[in-house]
């Protein structure tokens, strides 16, 4: 109940508060406490685009260069 005490003082002082610029500090500073959304695991497609074509081609390099080697004595 602590909380809810708290939030409607909150409100009572919000409702005395005349000034314009104090209000829109209020504003800006509820914009920025919104509630999480709820988290989803990732996703691939949550990564599309993040990497510029100079950073894709040094990462398929780096790939091609020591991931895809294949090594026939490592199969005995």
């Amino acid at each position: 109940m602590y909380t809810e005490a708290r939030k409607i003082n909150l409100i009572e002082a919000v409702l005395k508060v005349s000034n314009e610029a104090t209000l829109i500090e209020l504003e800006d500073i509820l914009k920025k406490a919104k509630p999480e959304k709820a988290k989803r695991p990732l996703s691939a497609h949550d990564f599309v685009g993040i990497w510029d074509k100079k950073d894709a081609a040094l990462i398929k390099k780096a790939i091609e260069e020591s991931c895809e080697q294949i090594h026939e004595d490592d199969w005995k």
